[in-house]
């Protein structure tokens, strides 16, 4: 299995998972064109795609999907609230008929030969998720736009062989920045997103010896360096109860305007 950040920050979301024969996007939060040069630096056609994941409606995770599906006419699958998302963002324009595929958060289904497992996560989105994918015994996962989590996200998160996991703020920073008191209590609150901090224990609770690639990503261009999101999830490693410290890793962070390197696991 392949997984590469095409883009990745509070901008604009897409990532590309796949396989030898299965080629999938999670996201189009980019415009076309961006999409398609993070493709051709991968050696893939936009007809060759077999799906497009879609974690939920806000408009950088989707913001490319119109024209992208208008050009490809590539199958997308979402939670019933997210197509409903989806159908009401004005910004899209015309669907085209019959790509919007309903799938169900704990249910698994198969695009080519990747097992696509999506899972429920907390977000002010109509019906959030995100996506575990397995082929040939291996995994990987993507899992931002969490508010927090629990005892059900690290089992969704268990096992991994690499995930891109959201380290979007640090909290000193968004607490004294210029954004409005209703925005930075949302981003703080249960339905927002994952600071440094608590990236860094989440990831505490899942790691093992195989989980051999972690990427961060989600990074709020206001309130977060990526440094600092490095830094602070490694220290929260090192201190944390587990038997692994922050230098072991094998971690970067994903960039909000550059094709990452590839991870194969």
């Amino acid at each position: 299995m392949r997984m590469c950040s095409i883009a990745s920050g509070s901008s604009g979301n897409c990532i590309y998972v796949g396989s030898e024969d299965t080629h999938l996007l999670v996201d189009t939060g980019i415009s076309k064109k961006r999409i398609e040069e993070g493709l051709k630096k991968l050696e893939i056609k936009g007809e060759e795609l077999n799906g497009i994941l879609v974690t939920h409606e806000h408009s950088d995770h989707i913001q490319g999907l119109g024209v992208f599906s208008r050009k490809y006419a590539v199958p997308i699958y979402a939670t019933p609230g997210t197509i409903r998302g989806i159908r009401e963002y004005s910004g899209l324009g015309k669907m085209p008929e019959g790509l919007l595929h309903p799938i169900h958060t704990d249910e698994t289904f198969t695009l080519g030969d990747i097992g696509v497992n999506p899972f429920c996560i907390s977000h002010d989105a109509n019906e959030p998720c995100g996506y575990r994918l397995e082929n040939g015994g291996k995994s990987m996962a993507v899992a931002t736009d969490l508010g927090t989590y629990d005892e059900y996200i690290v089992g969704k998160l268990e096992k991994l062989d690499a995930v891109l996991l959201e380290a979007n703020h640090d909290i000193h920073m968004l607490e004294v920045g210029a954004y409005p008191y209703p925005l930075k209590r949302r981003i703080l609150g249960d339905k927002g997103h994952l600071s440094n901090e608590l990236s860094g224990r989440l990831l505490c609770d899942i790691l093992h010896d195989n989980l051999k690639h972690i990427v961060l990503g989600h990074l709020s261009k206001e309130n977060n360096y990526a440094r600092l999101a490095y830094e602070t999830v490694k220290l929260e490693v090192t201190l944390g109860d587990n038997d692994f410290k922050g230098e072991d890793l094998d971690m970067w962070v994903a960039k909000r305007d550059t094709v990452s390197e590839i991870i194969e696991v």
